[in-house]
């Protein structure tokens, strides 16, 4: 990704916090056909490991080389030029995008061990029900039906070799166009 240094964020445990806060992952893989994209939750497992799964319908873990990319979206907006003081000054300005994003590269092994799904599914529920006063788990399913769904879905681990982060949120104009848009942006 083009990520120019005053955009570009390094530090290993804000981009893991971003992973987390916005776990739904792009997974970009190259197969027999190109380059494939699903949108699938994942997990950050530890410091390196991203753990979700895919329909086992989807052709994408029969044919995927080993090499993937997980991008990761935050919030965005357009910026409209007029919000900022600059453009009455000298009309040097032009429309833009803010945004956030972390792309995690690594490698992808996919599996369809029992145990090892179940385990995705539970921690997956668990994560994402946890925010909720009374959260639903899987052993409030008939077992038989969550055995039936696990014979449906493959696992993947993507081994993150390598984790880019993106934040651009204005940085490289003036510090009263900085101020004009997170106002513009908070009164909305």
């Amino acid at each position: 990704m083009y990520n120019p240094a005053h955009f570009r964020e390094e530090r290993p445990e804000l981009l893991r916090e971003f992973i987390r806060a916005h776990p739904l992952a792009t997974l970009i893989t190259r197969g027999a056909g190109g380059l494939e994209a699903n949108h699938v939750p994942v997990l950050l497992v530890g410091d390196q490991i991203l753990r979700g799964h895919v329909a086992r319908a989807n052709p994408v873990w029969r044919d995927a080389d080993s090499q993937a990319l997980a991008v990761f979206t935050g919030p965005d907006h357009y910026i409209s030029p007029s919000w900022y003081p600059s453009k009455q000054e000298h009309g040097r300005v032009v429309p833009t995008w803010n945004y956030s994003v972390v792309h995690a590269y690594g490698t992808v092994e996919f599996y369809t061990d029992v145990e090892r799904l179940r385990a995705i599914v539970d921690d997956l529920t668990r994560t994402h029900e946890g925010q909720f006063p009374e959260p639903w788990s899987i052993t409030d399913a008939p077992p038989d039906y969550i055995d039936g769904l696990l014979n449906a879905i493959v696992g993947f681990d993507l081994r993150v070799t390598r984790l880019e982060g993106k934040f651009k949120q204005s940085q490289n104009r003036p510090q009263a166009d900085r101020e004009s848009v997170r106002q513009h942006l908070t009164e909305g």
